[in-house]
Order: structure tokens, then C-alpha cells, then sequence
């Protein structure tokens, strides 16, 4: 099955979703379905996942009902929370299996704190505790007030997602704050072994940000890189990924036992029909590497995805080559990227706002 060959070559296949009926459910998309049947090792979750799950089933109704004397922030702590503790129960067993690198399930802290360090802190570590599952993953924006937090967590001793990073500088500043975090939990005297974390590298939206500017210069020149930013970006950050893996100052943690940080991708469904909509997952398998994807993405990829191996290092070289020749049509990669890191944050904090509304109306009804 293609998703074996997938693993084999050392991607990691996690499901970008989570809902009350995927936990309990007993079709093809339940979760018990998917680690059964599908090579899934790992769940992802976002604010917007939770708020399509627990605003557009009816299977929440009664708990919402039943804590209606509580915030709606803790009501939605609550279920989120424990939806998640039993997607890691589910996990538990790969967990083990894969002593710690898989099983793992995230939580986002809310995104309203996404420019808040101390407050980020303090949410990730209460998070932790509250699921209190040792395959959970705190999830953390890659803002400039995130890395901190990041730094912060890790040394902590708790695992982390840093999600929305879209560019290879700011990847570079993730990998930098998770290294420093695990320094400072060596310090500390925490178990380095313990600790894992997953940087979750946004894919899709690179291209459809970039395709719409190629097409508005509309030259011969442009018309040629469309579609190819987002993998070659992918491609370089995990060229970024090998090189730190290799310096001095890792080797001496990786001696210590310490797990090096993983390149997630993330934003992995293709938003252009035109595209084969497995591209975000065949054209990015390497070692060391994961990918989450939608439901859709997944099937897609077990019903025609086309397996090659390793496509990331063969790709490296002629990924520096794309985005030079990016470069020389005006189209900023830099400024996109900074512009969908701030749309992301927002984009994440309506949706969360918009959960909190929702369950206040069914708290009130």
C-alpha cells in the first residue's frame, strides 16, 4: 500500500482533523479506521478544525448545555481538551511503538495570544497539564512573540508544534528557539529524551499566492513558475532542516540524547483544480519528515497517489534555481510570506472567536 511506501521512506502520515464522531465513529473515516487502515500515525488540530467540529455537529449540544453556568473559553477548554486526551489514548500504543517520535496529537493555545508571550506560556504549560498525556503536542504560532514561548516550553519539558511558518527565515528562527529551549532544559536537568517537536511548514498557500501574481505580470517567464514556489520553498527549508541537524552545536544535544525538531508539512490540499491533487504529498517525502493532511488529500493519495522515493534531496538544487528565477519577476517571496503569516494569525483568531460565539448561543439557548 502507498502509504507504506511513504513511511518507509521516512514521512509520517498524520491526519489534519479531529471531531467527536472521527473518535467514536466505526466507518472508514474514523480515526480506529485510519491508524487500522490508512498508515495515519498522528493527528493535527487548529482552531478552525474545532470550530467546524463543535459548531456543526450536534454531538456537543448536551455537554455545552450541561456547563452552561461556565465562560465560554472554559467550555470550549473543556471540550477541545478532552477531545484531544482521548485522540492520544487512541495514539497511545503507536506512541509507544515509535518511542515517542509518533502517536502524537496537538492543541493550539488560543490565537488571540499569538503576539503574547507570557500569556502563550502560561496557556501552553495549563494546556499541558490539563490534557496530561505525554504524546500531546503544545501547538505555537511562529510569530516574533512565539519563539520565546517556544523557547520557554521546550525547556520546560513539553513537546511542540510550532505552526504557520511559511518562510525559511522565520523556519531558521524556530529551529534556532526549539535548539535554545533544549539547552536550556539540559540546565534544567530534564530528560532530553522526553521532548519532541514538529515545525509545521505551510505548503499550499505559498503557490496560490504566488500563482496569482504570476499571472497578473503574465510573461513567458512567469507563466513557467507556476505552481513551483511552494514545493521548492518546502525543498529549501528542509535543506535548512539537514544543515542545522549537522552542526556542532546539535551534535553535542543529539549525544545527550535530544530528538531533533521535524519539518512538518502542513497546508497540504491542493487549492488549484489544476493541479494533481497529491502534489503536496508525493513531491515532499524525505526522511526525518511529516505530513499532515486534510481527508480529502489522504484518499486521494492511498486511491492514485504515485510514489518516488525521496523527492525533497533530489530537488534541492533545482528548488535554488526556481526561486532565483522567482526573484527575477518582481513577485516579492518575502512579502508574501510575511502577508500570509499575518492573515493566518487573524484567520485562526476569527475562527476561534467565532467558536466562542457559537457555543454562547447554544450556552443561552
Amino acid at each position: 500500500m502507498i502509504t507504506q511506501e511513504i513511511s518507509k521512506a521516512g514521512t509520517s502520515i498524520w491526519l489534519d482533523d479531529l471531531s467527536r464522531a472521527k473518535l467514536t465513529g466505526d466507518d472508514a473515516q474514523s480515526l480506529p479506521s485510519r491508524i487500522a487502515n490508512s498508515g495515519v500515525v498522528g493527528v493535527t488540530t487548529n482552531p478552525s478544525i474545532f470550530n467546524s467540529a463543535i459548531t456543526g455537529s450536534a454531538d456537543y449540544a448536551a455537554d455545552i448545555a450541561s456547563m452552561k453556568s461556565l465562560s465560554p473559553e472554559n467550555i470550549v477548554k473543556k471540550l477541545t481538551t478532552d477531545d484531544v486526551r482521548n485522540a492520544c489514548d487512541l495514539f497511545a500504543d503507536i506512541y509507544a511503538q515509535s518511542f515517542g517520535v509518533d502517536g502524537r496529537v496537538s492543541i493550539e493555545v488560543d490565537p488571540r495570544l499569538a503576539h503574547d508571550t507570557q500569556n502563550t506560556i502560561d496557556e501552553g504549560k495549563s494546556l499541558w497539564e490539563i490534557v496530561d498525556r505525554p504524546n500531546l503536542l503544545i501547538k505555537v504560532p511562529a510569530t516574533k512573540a512565539g519563539l520565546p514561548a517556544i523557547t520557554e516550553l521546550i525547556a520546560s519539558g513539553i513537546s511542540v508544534n510550532v505552526t504557520l511558518i511559511f518562510s525559511c527565515q522565520r523556519y531558521e528562527e524556530v529551529i534556532d528557539a526549539f535548539i535554545l529551549g533544549i539547552e536550556k532544559a539540559q540546565e534544567r536537568g530534564i530528560d532530553l529524551t522526553s521532548i519532541h517537536s514538529v515545525a509545521s511548514f505551510f505548503v499550499s498557500r505559498i503557490d496560490t499566492s504566488v500563482d496569482r501574481q504570476l499571472k497578473e505580470i503574465n510573461t513567458q517567464s512567469s507563466l513557467e513558475l507556476l505552481g513551483k514556489a511552494a514545493i521548492a520553498n518546502a525543498v529549501l527549508a528542509y535543506e535548512l532542516f539537514l544543515s542545522k541537524s549537522a552542526s556542532a552545536r546539535w551534535d553535542k544535544l543529539n549525544a545527550a540524547g535530544a530528538h531533533m525538531q521535524r519539518p512538518l508539512w502542513a497546508s497540504t490540499g491542493v487549492k488549484d483544480p489544476a493541479y494533481d491533487d497529491t502534489r503536496y504529498v508525493m513531491e515532499l517525502i524525505a526522511p526525518s519528515t511529516v505530513n499532515t493532511m486534510p481527508q480529502s488529500t489522504l484518499d486521494a493519495v492511498i486511491d492514485h497517489g504515485k510514489f518516488h522515493g525521496n523527492t525533497i534531496t533530489p530537488a534541492i538544487e533545482n528548488s535554488h534555481i526556481t526561486l532565483a528565477a522567482l526573484l527575477k519577476t518582481g513577485v516579492s517571496l518575502n512579502h508574501i510570506t510575511d502577508t500570509l503569516e499575518t492573515e493566518g494569525v487573524a484567520a485562526f483568531a476569527k475562527a476561534w472567536q467565532a467558536l466562542l460565539d457559537d457555543v454562547d448561543k447554544v450556552r443561552n439557548a
